[in-house]
């Protein structure tokens, strides 16, 4: 399997297969890959004849700098768990930041038509303008028909939709289902740094959405919203950054629900410094 550091090497690469009429996926990672990045990757098998798994950490999506420092580093092991799926069909692409940004680490400002002012965009103050700044260059770069990118960050797969259709960008986005843990918990690079103690409580936020679910199909916005934070300010270890129940075009909050529109549970948790995210559909 090769691993290419930088861009020259690795559009090389794609040119020369794409000359033989092969068709390109691409699943983008930081790395610490999971069973859920290896479901993304498999369905990019399944769709394309190669594919271009990208692992980097991006500096410039982490409002935290601590976060960042401590974001788990796996390469030697990422590049043996993608052997597990095929040695032949994908070609791995591991910039260095230099590599990426040219030595100007900053992102670009972007205008997601409001999208990233919503949830983790309160949260996490230019965090979207990282992300879109990243994605927008790594489609540039490896030019795939299709990339793939789960649910668990479903604001961030509707951003990037957003990108592509505002940039004019020829990829098709394809949304794949969150994979979780057998307990519930929704797979994720950070579970990994979950002291026991937190491990065994986290699966408690998946359980609250399934019954914020439920709740909701009698209940108003407003009502399940407070179950949910009642239920957290009785949890000793886990602490609610927030919940809401938005539109899943818009993202906005839902102040009176609609049969005529879908709707989406979003949560953010922090169980001890981790912090972690869900999200469920709800209709």
């Amino acid at each position: 399997m090769e691993v290419y550091k930088d861009k020259q090497g690795i559009i090389k690469a794609i040119e020369a297969f794409k000359a033989k009429k092969l068709t390109f996926g691409m699943v983008p990672t930081m790395g610490a890959l999971h069973q859920g990045h290896l479901q993304l990757v498999k369905k990019a098998l399944n769709e394309n004849d190669m594919v271009v798994v990208s692992i980097f950490v991006n500096p410039t999506q982490f409002d935290n700098k601590n976060d960042l420092v401590k974001y788990p580093r796996t390469l030697d092991a990422d590049v043996s768990l993608l052997q597990t799926v095929s040695t032949s069909k994908i070609l791995v692409y591991a910039p260095t930041v230099k590599d990426i940004y040219e030595g100007k680490t900053v992102s670009q400002e972007f205008d997601f038509d409001g999208l990233e002012f919503e949830m983790e965009g309160r949260f996490r103050k230019g965090h979207f303008d990282g992300v879109g700044t990243i994605v927008k260059r790594f489609f540039e770069i490896v030019k795939p028909h299709k990339a793939y990118f789960g649910e668990k960050d479903f604001q961030q797969l509707t951003i990037i939709k957003k990108l592509v259709e505002k940039y004019h960008i020829p990829v098709t986005i394809v949304g794949c289902k969150i994979h979780r843990e057998t307990n519930g918990l929704a797979m994720s690079s950070r579970n990994t740094r979950l002291k026991p103690e937190y491990k065994d409580a986290a699966p408690f936020i998946y359980k609250t959405l399934k019954t914020a679910k439920e709740k909701f199909g009698t209940k108003s916005a407003g009502k399940v919203s407070e179950w949910v934070e009642r239920q957290f300010a009785k949890h000793e270890l886990l602490q609610l950054e927030y919940f809401i129940i938005a539109d899943v075009k818009t993202l906005k909050p839902v102040k009176r629900k609609s049969n005529k529109k879908a709707y989406r549970a979003f949560i953010a948790v922090y169980a001890d410094d981790i912090r972690l995210i869900d999200n469920i559909a709800l209709n």
